[in-house]
């Protein structure tokens, strides 16, 4: 049975904009320093009060993905800003965010078919 109440729609909303707000703060902590890694699903789920079922149900729900989908798509976002408008080296790059140099390397290429050196040298402007 579908849930036609208006206000369950406008929650499922509040929930995912909450997701996104907090996961770009809690980015932006790690980045610079704030915190020291970052957070897993169920732990962000905790922070928002609610469980990590419900926030991940939802954020699907809304989005037609997975909340692991846009914390990984908002990291690659932060590497690619860093690697072509800083001089750090894709070490410390990936030492910001919380990775062993070659796993950054493996999860970069793995999602934008090309190593974080490979893009800098595309893109640095």
């Amino acid at each position: 049975m579908k849930d036609s109440n208006p206000d369950s729609v406008s929650r499922n909303q509040e929930i995912t904009k909450n997701y996104f707000q907090f996961l770009n703060q809690h980015i932006a902590d790690v980045i610079s320093g704030k915190v020291d890694e970052f957070m897993e699903i169920n732990q962000i789920a905790s922070e928002l009060f609610l469980s990590h079922k419900h926030l991940t149900d939802t954020v699907q729900k809304e989005t037609g993905n997975h909340p692991c989908h846009f914390y990984d798509f908002k990291i690659l976002e932060h590497a690619q800003e860093m690697l072509t408008q800083t001089d750090d080296s894709v070490a410390e790059i990936a030492r910001k965010l919380t990775y062993n140099p070659s796993n950054f390397s493996k999860f970069f290429k793995k999602f934008l078919g090309q190593t974080p050196g490979q893009y800098r040298k595309a893109n640095k402007k």
